[in-house]
């Protein structure tokens, strides 16, 4: 979706208006380099004693709803004037982006703008605003850098306020990680979590029609590698499912999926549910996480609004020296993917043969995400690395010849390993392609999350 931004410039009533004018409109283009973001432009404002400068600008960003308000300081300007206008709009995230002089017959010239966002700053502070502040330097770049990091976070919490996370049973193998807490989960972000049982799903995969089912099959064979040959029956019975949870999703509106795996699918039904996974991200385009962790979806919706991905998770299997074993036992959704989807029926100690995906997975820096809950306040553990082909491994326990799961080895480059053991928080990560620990970082800020 795009990221929906306010934008309003500000200058004294004694500066040039043409002045203000350029520096507006070359801020302005700034800002329509940013991707998938409509920036709404409020024009310019100065502190004239009626405030009708102010109240036009009110006017304009009044009909859009916005993600956030990026009030542009473009000279001095008294506080007044920009408070006028960001009070009609303190309920959302603000951008506080002092603009700079320039150089002109081999001297600076200035209009203040940094008299102007030094007043402003302190100001917003007392009032409790949700901001940050950037400012421009004389021959440098603007920092767009930092204002996309601000819009992407800002954008995320907007999308976490209306999201739903589908969770299928709950507490898997009475995992105490994956637990949430429902009230401040839903106050503090917005996410609701809706439970549902896997009785509804086995009703709905009842009535899946079969020529739906045997469609899904096709798809599969055409869009998959099978390196080794599987039988039909496996693949309807996993289409089936995946059509069963898919008529949920439709209905609710889920934004992800988690499902009961060990103590629901595995035991009860014998079908270990990797292929279901697989399907619903292909068709539904929801994140997906096993085990009931609903505390992992969460992570995965906040890495999604912001960077964009489909992100996966993985699990931690081995410290090392300087790195870390991270992987999965069933699947890894198509973004995520380096090459071809190859996938292999085999099984897993006693459990049924089901489709276990045995892709490569896409190397290069990745942002490592959890989201935890701990007496009464959420943090965000997060680190950046450099993700790598590991070497061969296996898991003891899958059936001759054990396949290489999906996998990295991941070393961190803001912390050491042994640093990273004394904060990490859950046995699931969340894994998101790119750089993204200042957005994160702002995300955090706006939401009242510490950081780990």
């Amino acid at each position: 979706m795009t990221r929906e931004i306010g934008f309003v410039c500000f200058g004294e009533v004694n500066t040039p208006f043409d002045r203000l004018q350029w520096k507006h409109d070359n801020a302005l283009q700034t800002l329509l380099t940013l991707q998938d973001a409509r920036v709404n432009d409020a024009g310019i404002v100065i502190d004239d004693e009626k405030y009708e400068y102010a109240d036009r600008a009110v006017r304009l960003l009044k009909e859009r709803e916005m993600d956030c308000v990026i009030l542009c300081v473009a000279g001095w300007v008294p506080t007044h004037a920009v408070i006028r206008v960001a009070d009609h709009f303190r309920h959302l995230p603000v951008l506080l982006w002092g603009l700079c002089g320039w150089m002109e017959n081999g001297r600076l010239v200035t209009t203040a703008d940094q008299a102007g966002t030094t007043a402003i700053r302190p100001a917003l502070f007392a009032m409790h605003y949700r901001f940050k502040f950037v400012y421009s330097v004389i021959g440098k770049p603007a920092p767009i850098e930092k204002i996309k990091a601000f819009t992407d976070a800002a954008y995320a919490a907007r999308m976490l306020r209306s999201a739903r996370v589908g969770t299928m049973g709950y507490r898997d193998m009475l995992l105490y990680g994956t637990q949430f807490e429902g009230n401040s989960l839903r106050g503090q972000l917005g996410v609701e979590v809706e439970p549902f049982e896997m009785l509804e799903m086995t009703q709905n995969a009842a009535v899946v029609p079969e020529e739906v089912i045997r469609e899904t099959v096709l798809q599969m064979k055409q869009r998959w590698v099978f390196d080794k040959p599987c039988d039909d029956a496996v693949l309807e019975t996993g289409a089936r499912y995946a059509l069963a949870v898919g008529k949920k999703i439709e209905e609710r509106g889920y934004s992800a999926v988690t499902l009961i795996d060990v103590d629901g699918m595995k035991k009860l039904l014998g079908f270990p549910p990797a292929m279901v996974f697989m399907l619903l991200a292909e068709r539904y385009g929801v994140l997906t996480v096993p085990e009931n962790d609903v505390m992992g979806a969460v992570t995965q919706l906040i890495a999604k609004a912001i960077s964009g991905q489909i992100v996966p998770y993985l699990e931690y299997y081995e410290f090392f020296e300087k790195s870390m074993l991270i992987g999965v036992p069933d699947y890894i959704p198509q973004s995520a993917t380096d090459g071809d989807i190859h996938v292999l029926p085999t099984a897993f100690g006693l459990l049924s043969q089901s489709l276990l995906n045995v892709s490569k997975v896409k190397t290069g820096l990745v942002t490592c995400l959890r989201l935890v809950y701990q007496d009464g306040r959420y943090g965000m553990h997060m680190y950046l690395a450099d993700a790598k082909t590991p070497a061969n491994w296996e898991e003891c326990g899958w059936a001759p010849p054990a396949p290489q799961l999906p996998s990295l080895e991941v070393y961190p480059i803001d912390c050491t390993v042994a640093e990273f053991a004394e904060k990490v928080s859950s046995q699931h990560v969340i894994v998101c392609y790119g750089d993204h620990r200042e957005a994160v970082r702002d995300f955090c800020k706006l939401t009242g999350i510490d950081l780990l």
